[in-house]
């Protein structure tokens, strides 16, 4: 399978999702220059996490207008696979790729630890390595990941199945003190109504081996390979 990671200026967290693919998963990893319009021969295209030109004016509003990202939505309407994570789950939601907005986290704080998810939908491509209901341990890093949408959008999302991942305690349980952030339902991570673009705010990629504390992120990446091999064997 063949993955390119974008690098848009600011970014950091390429490196973490590269080694992850590259290293430890062993797959075709490419980089990809925020400049570049071309994204032809990839299978999934990942948005990584950092803070793009700096977050000014608002997390990932800016990098929302890199030249890459015209090609990003017509990679993504043309069914390949688009993945966000942290300040690219950002990226998508200023691109209008996914509904609704990261905010400021609700105590103002960074949050840099690790946290609960519990898996809500295994039916996306991203997910099917997973058990119903399965909690990952996986960490975050962010200072705005507080997720917000009006409520007819969050009804939606809950009738539609694509709320993939809420934060939880270690048995499952939704409950505020589980919640890093103050997202709104608890939302860790959504996926579009087609079901091939995901954003989620924690890293996967910072726990796919042993030496980093865990390897539940390894958990998303190898869903990801299973569901695009079982497609191209049929």
């Amino acid at each position: 399978m063949r993955f390119g990671v974008i690098q848009f200026p600011g970014t950091w967290s390429d490196f973490d999702c590269h080694y992850a693919l590259g290293n430890v998963l062993g797959q075709d990893v490419r980089y990809i220059w925020h400049k570049d319009t071309d994204l032809s021969g990839f299978d999934c295209v990942i948005l990584p996490g950092g803070f793009s030109y700096g977050d000014y004016l608002r997390a990932g509003a800016i990098a929302r207008f890199s030249p890459v990202m015209s090609t990003v939505e017509h990679f993504a309407a043309h069914g390949g696979l688009v993945w966000g994570i942290c300040n690219g789950f950002q990226i998508l939601c200023e691109a209008g790729l996914l509904p609704g907005a990261l905010m400021q986290n609700n105590h103002l704080q960074f949050r840099c630890q690790w946290v609960h998810l519990r898996v809500d939908s295994v039916c996306t491509p991203f997910t099917t390595f997973c058990g119903e209901r399965q909690v990952l341990r996986i960490p975050i890093s962010h200072g705005d990941g507080n997720y917000y949408a009006d409520e007819d959008t969050l009804d939606q999302l809950e009738r539609e199945n694509r709320i993939v991942f809420r934060y939880c305690t270690p048995d499952g349980d939704i409950t505020e003190a589980a919640n890093p952030n103050g997202s709104l339902r608890n939302i860790a991570g959504i996926i579009n109504k087609e079901g091939n673009v995901l954003g989620m705010m924690p890293h996967p990629e910072r726990c796919c081996e042993e030496l980093l504390g865990g390897t539940d992120g390894a958990f998303l990446f190898q869903s990801l390979i299973k569901d695009w091999a079982s497609r191209v064997c049929q």
